[in-house]
């Protein structure tokens, strides 16, 4: 077929020349696709003039070329390239032609069609290496695109995160800010009452400096926590449980309302069960008094569990509360039978990142995830204070 079409191949060392001068741009076509597909180009034009046969076997290498300016080089460099490879694809098909009518192999009709031959079989080959690899990149620009996408969602959503870490904290801080005002409320009453009862009974006095030391260090305690709300930066939490429900729909109480503290939980429940949820409370073990940051944690965990419990368990959902004091420790446990929430998700309510805000500046932890028999459970673990006893009971603070 070589020798019909274009002679014998003369092995010359100008021909090997350009034979390698086709492949050798290759070796950079994905770093310099633009310069790759101009060297084989031009290698490819001066084999034209050689009767044909030297550029069968540099064929391929064209083809890649322009597969290579496609799929890795500019929009326009690759428009080029197909123009350029349909009018070398004519050009190979006038020289097939010319070097027929030259060596006298036949008539001016055979050798139009040897030109329409060649050209339309190497212009076919060069325009479905085009169209394929305009496929291809079409195919990465999506997969760029779908990642540059995921990439800035996940950006997003940690700042989302973030903003709502530190709106959190600052919703805490401001409960925190109420129960120390009280606390500090208490001791000025304290001290003026005993002021003026040290003079007839001094055992009032002395009951006074005891409570007054009491709530002093009560205060001094919840002062020190406020303050490690607002220095700790929040972290971001890669691969944590989503975050659903909303902490803002919860109503800001009035200053001067009494902090709602773990006692208010049946009333809680009861709340839940006007709405439908069939909600019952388990309280295990003796209770004890809590310090009033503490009720309120546990309080704003069972509230904000069983906010969720309306908003993703589904219709009719059964959801148990349960309250276990430890030596130790105070558990709650809020568990439903709903369908749950998705544990690998991202919502956009920042729920149970505020639980874990909570437990944490008690230095206690908040685990959920769904139920092995169905449903979604959230247990929070705090660990209780020191020598805490005497009232069942926490205290509310005003």
């Amino acid at each position: 077929m070589v020798i019909a079409l274009g002679g014998a191949f003369r092995g010359s060392w100008a021909d090997a020349a350009l034979a390698a001068g086709l492949w050798l741009p290759l070796g950079w076509r994905r770093r310099a696709p633009v310069i790759s597909v101009v060297l084989v180009f031009t290698a490819g034009l001066l084999c034209l003039p050689l009767n044909g046969p030297v550029f069968f076997p540099g064929t391929p290498a064209v083809l890649i070329a322009l597969y290579s300016v496609t799929v890795f080089g500019p929009v326009w460099a690759h428009r080029t390239a197909i123009i350029s490879s349909v009018v070398g694809c004519v050009l190979f098909g006038l020289g097939n032609g010319v070097s027929v009518l030259g060596a006298g192999w036949g008539s001016l009709e055979q050798a139009a069609g040897v030109v329409v031959l060649m050209a339309g079989f190497s212009g076919a080959l060069c325009v479905a290496t085009w169209a394929f690899a305009l496929t291809r990149r079409s195919r990465r620009e999506l997969i760029a695109t779908l990642r540059d996408r995921a990439e800035r969602l996940e950006i997003e959503r940690d700042q989302q995160a973030t903003i709502a870490a530190a709106a959190e904290r600052t919703r805490i801080a401001r409960e925190m800010h109420d129960i120390v005002a009280h606390s500090l409320s208490v001791v000025v009453a304290q001290a003026d009452g005993g002021r003026y009862a040290a003079a007839a009974d001094p055992d009032a006095a002395v009951r006074s400096l005891t409570t007054i030391a009491e709530t002093g260090r009560a205060a001094l305690a919840d002062m020190r926590r406020l303050l490690g709300v607002l220095r700790e930066p929040p972290e971001p939490r890669t691969g944590a449980v989503p975050v659903v429900g909303a902490s803002a729909e919860t109503p800001t109480l009035a200053p001067s309302t009494p902090q709602p503290a773990e006692h208010d939980l049946e009333h809680l429940v009861e709340q839940v069960r006007a709405s439908g949820v069939r909600a019952s409370m388990v309280r295990m073990g003796t209770a004890r008094r809590l310090p009033p940051g503490m009720g309120l944690t546990v309080y704003r965990i069972c509230q904000e569990a069983l906010t969720n419990v309306l908003k993703h368990a589904g219709p009719s959902p059964t959801v148990t509360v349960l309250v276990q004091w430890g030596p130790r420790s105070l558990v709650v446990e809020i568990a439903d039978d709903g369908r749950g929430a998705a544990a690998d998700s991202d919502g956009l309510g920042h729920g149970l990142l505020g639980m874990r805000e909570r437990a944490a500046m008690f230095g206690g932890t908040v685990s959920t995830g769904p139920r092995p028999g169905g449903g979604f459970r959230v247990r929070a673990e705090l660990p209780l204070p020191g020598g805490t006893g005497g009232a069942v009971t926490s205290e509310p603070a005003a």
